[in-house]
């Protein structure tokens, strides 16, 4: 009769298996991390770049990272401060470059400008979003990360690497711009 392999309970857990654990864990913070990109930026293409970006940051950056002790039962808790923090740095580059490409094109404009065909539907999430985009970076980023990510002030602000208070105020200024631009678009009775 053939024996059955041999067990070893008291085996340490490999960078290997520590690798597919967090692997798994980024796959269950997909859908956060693609909610966050839609509402950080103008369209879901730009969202999807945003996202596939910050993943490929994540798995690169995989053999740094490490599990704080209070996290170590819930891997996606662990994971979610420091993916959206990558989220929102991979944001602040694609916007930082193409603010600069947008300078390069005032600076050097095309020769025929297209138009548009004026075809915009004027649903609220499509107001909404407009809305968003016209918002500074920091501002828009508040908001999405406390009011669209649910997170308290407090995780918004070590995500974003500054006070309390500055993360209150941010997401104060952007509510009332929010206002400001919704109540303005709104269709007058």
């Amino acid at each position: 009769m053939p024996r059955a392999p041999c067990v070893d309970m008291h085996r340490v857990v490999g960078p290997q298996d520590n690798d597919d654990v967090l692997r798994g864990g980024i796959a269950q913070l997909l859908p956060e991390l693609r909610a966050a990109a839609r509402l950080l930026t103008a369209s879901r293409s730009e969202a999807d770049d945003l996202v596939q970006e910050a993943v490929l940051r994540m798995l690169r950056g995989l053999e740094g990272f490490v599990v704080d002790p209070e996290h170590a039962g819930d891997v996606v808790a662990a994971l979610r401060p420091w993916g959206v923090a990558v989220l929102r740095n991979a944001f602040r580059e694609q916007w930082r470059r193409r603010r600069r490409e947008h300078a390069h094109l005032e600076a050097h404009p095309p020769r025929e400008e297209g138009r548009s065909g004026g075809q915009e539907s004027a649903s609220t999430m499509r107001d909404l979003a407009r809305a968003l985009a016209t918002l500074p970076p920091a501002l828009r980023e508040a908001v999405v990360l406390v009011g669209a990510q649910g997170m308290s002030h407090e995780d918004a602000a070590r995500i974003c690497d500054v006070p309390v208070g500055t993360m209150k105020a941010r997401v104060s200024r952007a509510r009332k711009q929010l206002a400001l631009i919704l109540g303005a678009s709104l269709p007058l009775p």
